[in-house]
């Protein structure tokens, strides 16, 4: 009879016990099911001598964009107007600096529409901004630059 008790008290032991096992492997497995394929940025947008705007009434500026979910190998868009907010025409140029980590320049890049004609002064453009991650980026799942737009006169 003394046994009895003991048996009893070792079944919910191992039930427990069980349970912690197959929630551990359940844990790995879905860690292992979870890849790098989310890059998630906010970039910091700088502009000399022009006004980045969300929309085309340039009342909503722009000071950051967050790209959201970018799979490898996808571009991902973000519309964005663009004013002349000084007194002479311009032509813009854009870049990318501070990249972090610095590897992601390596992988990511950001491209325009924009075909070199002249804004003129109060003239308002859009522009179409793309990020583009390529298919081979591993190791990378956040990443920040800043972006200038640059007007040039």
């Amino acid at each position: 009879m003394v046994n009895l008790p003991l048996r009893r008290g070792i079944k919910p032991l191992m039930v427990a016990v069980a349970f912690i096992l197959v929630l551990s492997m359940l844990i790995q497995v879905m860690s292992l099911v979870q890849t790098s394929k989310t890059v998630q940025s906010f970039e910091r947008v700088s502009s000399f001598g022009l006004g980045i705007y969300w929309g085309q009434d340039c009342t909503d500026a722009v000071s950051s964009i967050e790209w959201g979910r970018v799979d490898p190998g996808l571009n991902v868009n973000k519309i964005v107007y663009l004013r002349n907010e000084g007194n002479i025409a311009l032509k813009l140029s854009l870049s990318t600096v501070n990249w972090e980590p610095s590897s992601a320049s390596s992988y990511i890049t950001l491209a325009w529409n924009y075909e070199g004609q002249t804004i003129n002064p109060n003239q308002v453009v859009q522009v179409r901004l793309t990020l583009s991650v390529s298919a081979s980026i591993s190791g990378i799942t956040n990443f920040g630059f800043d972006i200038y737009i640059t007007g040039i006169s």
